[in-house]
Protein backbone atom coordinates (compact mmCIF):
# COMPACT_ATOMS: atom_id res chain seq x y z
CA UNK A 1 0.00 0.00 0.00
CA UNK A 2 0.64 3.61 -0.84
CA UNK A 3 1.31 5.89 1.91
CA UNK A 4 -1.12 9.61 1.66
CA UNK A 5 1.76 12.50 1.14
CA UNK A 6 0.01 15.89 1.13
CA UNK A 7 -2.14 18.48 3.78
CA UNK A 8 -5.61 17.48 4.05
CA UNK A 9 -8.67 19.61 3.53
CA UNK A 10 -9.04 20.64 6.77
CA UNK A 11 -5.39 21.46 7.39
CA UNK A 12 -5.28 23.54 4.62
CA UNK A 13 -8.66 25.72 5.73
CA UNK A 14 -7.14 26.00 8.99
CA UNK A 15 -3.96 27.70 7.57
CA UNK A 16 -6.60 30.06 5.36
CA UNK A 17 -8.24 31.05 8.33
CA UNK A 18 -4.95 31.78 9.87
CA UNK A 19 -3.87 34.00 6.96
CA UNK A 20 -7.33 35.49 7.25
CA UNK A 21 -6.94 36.56 10.84
CA UNK A 22 -3.37 37.78 9.94
CA UNK A 23 -4.73 40.03 7.71
CA UNK A 24 -7.82 41.38 9.61
CA UNK A 25 -4.96 42.81 11.55
CA UNK A 26 -2.30 43.75 9.62
CA UNK A 27 -4.00 45.72 6.92
CA UNK A 28 -5.64 48.35 9.16
CA UNK A 29 -2.35 48.86 11.16
CA UNK A 30 -0.84 49.08 7.59
CA UNK A 31 -3.40 51.41 6.66
CA UNK A 32 -2.69 54.29 9.76
CA UNK A 33 0.82 53.95 9.41
CA UNK A 34 0.36 54.77 5.23
CA UNK A 35 -1.40 57.99 6.93
CA UNK A 36 0.52 58.87 9.27
CA UNK A 37 3.55 58.79 6.98
CA UNK A 38 1.49 61.57 4.18
CA UNK A 39 0.83 63.62 7.40
CA UNK A 40 4.67 63.91 7.80
CA UNK A 41 4.77 65.40 4.58
CA UNK A 42 2.48 68.55 5.77
CA UNK A 43 4.34 68.66 9.15
CA UNK A 44 7.61 69.32 6.89
CA UNK A 45 6.31 71.88 5.01
CA UNK A 46 5.14 73.30 8.71
CA UNK A 47 8.76 73.30 9.53
CA UNK A 48 9.76 75.41 7.21
CA UNK A 49 6.42 78.15 7.71
CA UNK A 50 7.44 77.60 11.71
CA UNK A 51 11.11 78.94 10.91
CA UNK A 52 10.15 81.87 8.54
CA UNK A 53 7.22 82.98 10.76
CA UNK A 54 10.03 82.66 13.89
CA UNK A 55 12.53 84.75 12.31
CA UNK A 56 10.13 87.29 11.04
CA UNK A 57 9.39 87.97 14.57
CA UNK A 58 12.49 87.41 16.08
CA UNK A 59 13.73 90.39 13.49
CA UNK A 60 11.15 92.88 13.90
CA UNK A 61 9.00 91.92 16.85
CA UNK A 62 5.72 91.73 14.93
CA UNK A 63 4.29 88.91 13.37
CA UNK A 64 3.73 88.53 9.49
CA UNK A 65 0.13 88.00 8.78
CA UNK A 66 0.32 86.15 5.01
CA UNK A 67 2.75 83.66 3.61
CA UNK A 68 4.13 86.90 1.55
CA UNK A 69 5.06 88.69 4.39
CA UNK A 70 6.97 85.59 6.00
CA UNK A 71 8.82 85.24 2.85
CA UNK A 72 7.18 81.98 1.84
CA UNK A 73 5.59 81.09 -1.44
CA UNK A 74 1.65 82.11 -1.51
CA UNK A 75 0.75 78.42 -2.52
CA UNK A 76 3.05 76.29 -0.38
CA UNK A 77 1.89 72.57 -1.08
CA UNK A 78 3.28 69.00 -1.82
CA UNK A 79 1.67 65.79 -2.74
CA UNK A 80 -0.70 65.40 0.41
CA UNK A 81 -0.11 68.87 1.28
CA UNK A 82 -3.06 71.42 -0.39
CA UNK A 83 -1.18 74.23 1.59
CA UNK A 84 0.38 76.10 4.02
CA UNK A 85 -0.74 79.01 5.13
CA UNK A 86 0.42 81.55 7.11
CA UNK A 87 -2.42 83.95 9.15
CA UNK A 88 -2.69 86.07 12.01
CA UNK A 89 -5.41 84.73 14.93
CA UNK A 90 -5.48 86.76 18.05
CA UNK A 91 -2.78 89.01 17.48
CA UNK A 92 -0.51 86.31 17.05
CA UNK A 93 0.88 84.41 13.65
CA UNK A 94 -0.40 80.62 13.02
CA UNK A 95 0.77 78.14 10.12
CA UNK A 96 -2.52 75.77 9.14
CA UNK A 97 -1.17 72.54 7.31
CA UNK A 98 -4.15 71.88 4.84
CA UNK A 99 -4.17 68.26 3.65
CA UNK A 100 -5.59 66.41 0.25
CA UNK A 101 -8.65 64.82 0.37
CA UNK A 102 -6.53 61.87 -0.47
CA UNK A 103 -4.91 61.89 2.77
CA UNK A 104 -7.97 62.30 5.38
CA UNK A 105 -10.86 64.72 4.41
CA UNK A 106 -10.92 67.30 6.80
CA UNK A 107 -7.56 67.27 8.56
CA UNK A 108 -6.20 70.52 9.41
CA UNK A 109 -2.82 71.04 11.63
CA UNK A 110 -2.71 74.40 13.35
CA UNK A 111 0.66 75.75 14.50
CA UNK A 112 0.57 78.37 17.13
CA UNK A 113 3.40 80.56 18.31
CA UNK A 114 4.88 81.93 22.12
CA UNK A 115 7.19 84.13 22.15
CA UNK A 116 9.23 83.89 25.03
CA UNK A 117 12.91 85.68 25.96
CA UNK A 118 14.07 86.14 22.29
CA UNK A 119 12.63 82.54 21.50
CA UNK A 120 9.45 81.29 19.60
CA UNK A 121 8.04 77.89 21.00
CA UNK A 122 5.27 76.19 18.93
CA UNK A 123 2.12 74.44 20.29
CA UNK A 124 0.24 72.42 17.87
CA UNK A 125 -3.28 71.34 17.77
CA UNK A 126 -5.87 69.32 15.55
CA UNK A 127 -9.30 68.21 16.13
CA UNK A 128 -9.24 65.66 18.22
CA UNK A 129 -11.20 62.94 15.76
CA UNK A 130 -7.56 63.10 13.55
CA UNK A 131 -5.52 62.44 16.55
CA UNK A 132 -4.22 59.28 15.89
CA UNK A 133 -2.52 60.70 12.50
CA UNK A 134 -0.55 63.43 13.96
CA UNK A 135 2.34 63.20 16.66
CA UNK A 136 1.54 63.47 20.20
CA UNK A 137 2.71 66.82 20.83
CA UNK A 138 -0.51 67.89 18.66
CA UNK A 139 -2.92 66.20 21.17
Amino acid sequence: MRKAAGFTLIELMIVVAIIGILAAIAIPAYQNYVVRAKVAEGLTYADQAKTSVSEYYLAGNTWPSTNASAGLPDTLAGNYVSNVQVGVSSGVSTVTVLFNSSVVSGLTVVFTPVASGGTVAWSCSTDAAYAQYVPSSCH
